[in-house]
């Protein structure tokens, strides 16, 4: 018996309109999230050598990378987070695709 990978799991979920809008509703935390840890590993740095860069725990930084985190960062968050990282984070706002067929 052949067990479903992921990607053919997930393929199936996203036919229902429901998961898809809860999908796409939570792609720009894990997008940001991702980010975060690469950032961070391409920096060199541990978890525990962050937390002392930004001041705070260790505990506070995996929460931060966290996905299944269930607080959000904060902007001032996430600019200490990136200056600890040697970055700056920039902000862009984009259309929504419903938005641009009504006009």
């Amino acid at each position: 018996m052949k067990r479903t990978t992921l990607a053919e799991f997930k393929k199936k979920a996203l036919k229902n309109p429901e998961v898809k809008t809860e999908y796409e509703a939570l792609k720009p935390a894990y997008n940001l999230r991702k980010q975060l840890v690469a950032l961070r590993k391409r920096s060199g740095l541990t978890q525990d050598q962050l937390a002392d860069i930004m001041h705070t725990k260790k505990s506070n930084i995996s929460r931060l990378e966290s996905v299944h985190s269930k607080s959000s960062p904060t902007l001032s968050t996430i600019e200490s987070y990136a200056k600890a990282v040697g970055h700056k984070i920039e902000i862009k706002f984009l259309p929504v695709e419903e938005n641009l067929s009504s006009q």
